[in-house]
Parts: C-alpha cells; structure tokens; sequence
C-alpha cells in the first residue's frame, strides 16, 4: 500500500457510495491508503464494496445504510464519525430520480430532494469543516450538475438545489482556503452511472455516447480538489462552454469579493 497521494487523510467520507462515481471515489481512494466511511441507502452493494475493498487494500472501510433525506441523517453520520479525522469529505449523493414537472409529483418527493442535497449536506460541511478548520487541513468535494446554472422543465427543485450547492461551496473555498482546507463543486454533465441507465430504460430511452466514465469524473475531481472553488465537466479552467462563466472568472469574482469585504470591514474598524 502506498503513501497518501492527497494531503487530507487519514479518513475520508463519501456519501452516495454504493455504484457509479460513488464507488470509484471510493476505490481510488482506498488504493491510495485512505480508511473510508462509506455511504449509501441500499446496504447489500454498500457492505460488498466495503468488504471488497479492505480486503484488497489492506485499509480500514466502515459503512451505514443512510438516506440522506432523513431529518436525522447528518446526526447519525456524524455520531458514526465520531473522533476520527476526516480529512476528506465527498458528497456524491442526490441525483433526482423523478423526472417531473414540479406538480406532477407528490411535494414530499421534493421536500425529501431538499433535505437530501441541501439540509443534510450543509449540516454535514458545517459539522465537518469546523473540524478540518481546526486541524488546518482537509477536502470538501460537491459533486454538482451543470443543471445549477438554471431551471428548466422537469428540473426545478433539482436544480434549485444545485444552485444552492453552488453558492455554498464557492462560500466555503473563500472562507476556508485562508485554513489550508480545499473546497471543489465538480460540476458535472450527463455521467455513465447505474441510476442515470435505470432513469433512461424505464423511459425507453437510449443510452446517449457523450457519457463522461465515473473513474475518470473521480480522477479529475482529486486532481482538481486543489484548484477549486468550481471545476466544469469536459472544460478547461478559463473555457466557458456550458456555464455562464469559466471556472476562472468565478474564482476571480469570488476573491474580488472578499477582497473589497476585507477593505469595508477595514474602513468600518
């Protein structure tokens, strides 16, 4: 087993672990000597890779059955943490497995959306982030969609809570970055996961040829982690492409920002 490849061990979290990005998050991970708590809600994929994995890398994998959309959700992964350090945190869950217009589900399908992509992950980069503050080190990873850019049929309350995933991990870049803690929305587009196959049969669809891999999606993610607030999917950092701005245009409004706050707060002194 080698060294760790990224400073931010021993521990790293990953919620939405069980398939797709998830999983390969989580095996790159564990190839590169991190101990993982894994998360996700269906327990026999979650306890199989877990298995899997600390057999084959010799390293430490805990794992709990967690829908994310429960009120008490952050509670309990935070009680499962426990003392340990997490130095690296991955949300990865929160796809929308509806496909809707708004009013053509029930509005607990979209309250329980909420609390899995906003609620439970602000609470968790709260709970989370105070630690990595204090110890001076860490990793946050939002993966996010491109779908955060805007509303559109059938993506309302999905997107909304992208955007909100947005704006709250570009917040935490700024505020964290002085801390040595690296925050990164890895913004993605259409991705080769077993959910978004289950989406498309179940509409008869046809698997579209554009699909990012999700061992490539982790590869950039760890490598981008460094470089954040933003990464998007397919893109170059100053190439605009799908977004309204570049990577870099928004992590230069970003520090513009906190620069002229810095300069009011110190005329206000």
């Amino acid at each position: 087993m080698t060294g760790l490849l990224l400073p931010y061990g021993p521990w790293a979290l990953i919620a939405g672990a069980s398939e797709g990005t998830g999983r390969a998050f989580a095996e790159r991970l564990a190839a590169q000597g991190y101990k993982l708590i894994l998360l996700a809600r269906r327990e026999a994929p979650l306890a199989g890779l877990a298995a899997e994995l600390s057999a084959r890398y010799d390293t430490e994998c805990l794992w709990a059955s967690v829908d994310l959309a429960d009120a008490d959700a952050a509670d309990r992964i935070a009680a499962l943490c426990g003392d340990r350090k997490i130095g690296l945190f991955i949300a990865n869950a929160g796809a929308d497995p509806h496909g809707t217009h708004f009013l053509d589900s029930d509005i607990d399908s979209w309250t329980a959306l909420v609390g899995r992509n906003v609620m439970t992950l602000m609470r968790l980069c709260h709970h989370l982030g105070r630690a990595m503050r204090a110890r001076r080190r860490g990793g946050i990873i939002l993966v996010g969609s491109g779908a955060c850019y805007g509303g559109a049929p059938g993506l309302g309350v999905y997107a909304g809570s992208k955007a909100f995933d947005l704006c709250l991990g570009e917040a935490l870049w700024a505020e964290l970055q002085p801390h040595g803690v690296d925050v990164l929305n890895l913004i993605l587009g259409r991705t080769d996961t077993p959910e978004l196959r289950r989406f498309l049969a179940s509409r008869g669809a046809a698997l579209p040829a554009d699909l990012a891999l999700p061992d490539d999606v982790a590869r950039v993610g760890l490598e981008r982690l460094p470089h954040g607030p933003v990464h998007h999917w397919g893109l170059a950092d100053e190439e605009q492409g799908y977004a309204p701005q570049s990577a870099a245009a928004r992590r230069d409004r970003i520090l513009a920002i906190a620069q002229a706050m810095r300069d009011l707060q110190g005329a206000g002194a």
